[in-house]
C-alpha cells in the first residue's frame, strides 16, 4: 500500500522554512498531506536580541539558540507544519566567519555522517517529495550548501523520494519587485541585490501560487522577530510583501513519476 502522501523540506536554520517553503507547508497541510520540516542547525550564529551580532559583547550563542528554536516552534504552528525534526548541529555562520573553523559546526560534519541521520528520518516518514536548496545553497551560505549535500546523499542512499526539488527565486519576479519598490519611493536603505541574484526563469520547473497563505507566511516571519533579515521584508509595503511571498518556485531535480514540464503542484504525478 502506498505510504501517506508526505512533504519533507530540509532547511539549514530556524527561519529558513518561511520564505521559500512556508506557503507549500501551509497549503499541503490544509490538503491533508503530512508535512515534515528538518532543521539542521540551532541558529547560534544569528542575531541576539537587540540585533547583537556574533562576536559582539552580549552575544550568547546558547541563548540565541534557545530563542530561535522557540521562534521556530511558533512559526511552524502558523504554517501548520505537522512534524519538526531538529538535527541540532551548531550553526556555521556566514562564509568567512570565525565559526567556520570549528570542526563541530554543521558545514564541517562529514556529509555521510549527517546524511545517515537524515536517511533515518526519510525511512521514518517516507516522503514522496523532498525539497532543499540548490548546490550553492541559494546564496552561498555554508550550512545551506551542506543541507543540499546531505539531502541529495540521503535521497540517493534510501531511494525513497519520488521527486526532489531545489528552492528557486525567480529572477524576473525579483526584478519586478525591486522596480515596484523604486516606483513607490520606498526607503530601500542600503538594500540592493546583484543583477544575477535568483534563478534564471527558464530553469524553473514549478511555481506554486501560495497567495492564499500570505497572511500565514507573514505571521511566521513575524515569529522570527530576532532576525533582522526577515524583518526587512516586513517593513516593505504590503503589495511588495505579497509579490515576494505569494509564489514559491522550484527546480525539479529528480522525478521517478511522469510529470508535466511546467508544474503548479509538487505532487503532480503522485495523486
Amino acid at each position: 500500500m502506498e505510504s501517506e502522501l508526505t512533504l519533507m523540506a530540509v532547511h539549514a536554520h530556524p527561519d529558513d522554512e518561511v520564505l521559500s517553503t512556508g506557503g507549500i507547508f501551509a497549503q499541503y497541510a490544509e490538503e491533508g498531506i503530512r508535512t515534515v520540516l528538518v532543521t539542521c542547525t540551532n541558529g547560534e550564529q544569528g542575531d541576539a536580541p537587540g540585533g547583537i551580532k556574533p562576536g559582539q559583547p552580549g552575544h550568547d550563542p546558547a541563548e540565541v539558540s534557545r530563542l530561535r528554536l522557540a521562534e521556530l516552534r511558533e512559526s511552524a504552528a502558523h504554517l501548520a507544519i505537522g512534524h519538526v525534526e531538529l538535527l541540532g548541529y551548531p550553526d556555521s555562520g556566514m562564509a568567512g566567519w570565525d565559526a567556520n573553523a570549528d570542526a563541530a559546526v554543521f558545514s564541517n560534519v562529514p556529509v555521510e555522517r549527517a546524511a545517515a541521520r537524515l536517511s533515518e528520518l526519510m525511512e521514518k516518514y517516507r516522503p514522496q517529495v523532498v525539497v532543499t536548496y540548490d548546490e550553492n545553497g541559494g546564496y552561498g551560505h555554508p550550512d545551506h550548501i551542506q543541507a543540499h549535500r546531505i539531502a541529495i546523499a540521503a535521497a540517493e542512499a534510501t531511494g525513497i523520494p519520488r521527486k526532489l526539488y531545489e528552492t528557486a527565486v525567480s529572477r524576473a519576479r525579483i526584478a519586478e519587485m525591486m522596480e515596484y519598490l523604486r516606483s513607490t519611493g520606498a526607503d530601500m536603505g542600503d538594500f540592493e541585490l546583484p543583477d544575477d541574484f535568483g534563478t534564471p526563469d527558464e530553469e524553473i520547473t514549478t511555481v506554486v501560487d501560495v497567495s492564499a497563505y500570505f497572511e500565514r507566511k507573514r505571521k511566521a516571519l513575524e515569529a522570527h522577530a530576532s532576525q533582522g533579515d526577515s524583518i526587512f521584508l516586513l517593513r516593505m509595503p504590503e503589495e511588495a510583501q505579497l509579490r515576494a511571498l505569494g509564489h514559491e518556485a522550484f527546480v525539479r531535480r529528480l522525478s521517478t513519476v511522469t510529470a508535466p514540464g511546467q508544474e503548479d503542484d509538487l505532487f503532480a504525478g503522485l495523486r
